[in-house]
């Protein structure tokens, strides 16, 4: 194999492994689930001040919750959406990574 075809090679399983590491099996949901106790107006600042959403963002998150019973307000690891998952749940939202 030339000089040449083994860096192409080399590349090629770095391509790989990268995608690997990347899979969509990594990515999880963090979920906000309706309930008869927040206000709209609590629901958008937790949002606002927990996943840094914009005040719209917020609000557009907070009417599915309403309507749909819940909404996927942030994406990442499992490890790195538990910190925002417990700040939800100790505003009192019902909230679970999925």
């Amino acid at each position: 194999m030339s000089d040449i075809n083994i860096f192409y090679q080399l590349e090629e399983d770095k391509r790989e492994e990268v995608l690997e590491t990347t899979s969509d099996e990594d990515i999880n949901d963090l979920i906000v689930y309706n309930d008869d106790v927040n206000t709209f107006e609590h629901v958008i600042n937790t949002l606002i001040k927990v996943c840094k959403h914009t005040p719209e963002q917020a609000e557009q998150c907070t009417l599915l919750v309403h309507y749909k019973g819940k909404c996927a307000v942030k994406k990442g690891s499992f490890v790195d959406l538990i910190p925002y998952r417990q700040a939800i749940v100790d505003e009192g939202i019902n909230a679970e990574i999925e």
